[in-house]
């Protein structure tokens, strides 16, 4: 029997409860630095120290940190469901918490790239990277995250993923940093869509909405409970 469809967009909210800091309080800075300062291509080509810097704390940090109830929760959704996540988290709470669908819209922490050829990936095994770490075609490897000014490469398929959604969820994210915002307008219109969140609110014109206000680690343990009976 084919399972049924669900795919989850969460941000940054369902990781800070696992104490991740999101590195953008209430004034967007980070060592008295605008965070475009650290996470943008002109940040590279101007301090690539302060930006290898930025990526090595919060590296060192997700090293640190546990998946919460919420991430573990979403885990036990495949026992019943297609669980597809995109998450603009650069974590990897959701793999380790046991989801074996997760896109990373935004990029993976645990990763650096080649400045000469995007496609060379590697993975990180510990949370350093420095300067002078180089791929195999001798460039400097840079984190592997989509910074501000840069186009996210799998929105489009992201999309297509949406319009497949049976039932949809959005948790810990504001909706309003876009292209990602903009994915629930591509689930159909029938599907019920759940946003948690502790400040979530209408959008739009959306329909089949279900608004829950409240931590993630709370609400989506009961929530997949009820799915999963």
């Amino acid at each position: 029997m084919k399972k049924k469809k669900i795919v989850i967009l969460t941000g940054a909210g369902i990781s800070a409860e696992s104490g991740i800091s999101t590195f953008r309080d209430s004034n967007g800075l980070w060592r008295n630095h605008r965070i475009e300062e650290v996470a943008s291509p002109v940040a590279w080509h101007d301090n690539p120290l302060l930006v290898l810097d930025f990526y090595n704390i919060r590296r060192k940090q997700l090293f640190e940190v546990e998946p919460n109830a919420a991430h573990c929760a979403l885990a036990e959704l495949e026992k019943k469901y297609d669980v597809q996540i995109i998450t603009q988290n650069v974590d990897d709470l959701h793999e380790r918490a046991g989801s074996t669908k997760v896109m990373h819209l935004h990029g993976e922490l645990k990763k650096a790239r080649s400045t000469a050829d995007e496609n060379l990936v590697y993975e990180l095994d510990s949370w350093e990277l420095n300067w002078g770490d180089k791929c195999e075609k001798g460039s400097q490897l840079r984190p592997h995250i989509v910074w501000f000014g840069e186009a996210v490469p799998m929105i489009e398929e992201a999309a297509r993923i949406c319009m497949t959604a049976e039932i949809f969820m959005v948790i810990g994210t504001s909706m309003v940093v876009y292209p990602a915002a903009g994915l629930i307008s591509y689930v159909n219109a029938n599907s019920p869509k759940y946003y948690v969140d502790p400040m979530a609110s209408r959008i739009g014109d959306i329909s089949n909405l279900i608004i829950i206000n409240g931590k993630a680690g709370t609400v989506i343990p009961r929530l997949v409970n009820d799915l999963l009976k």
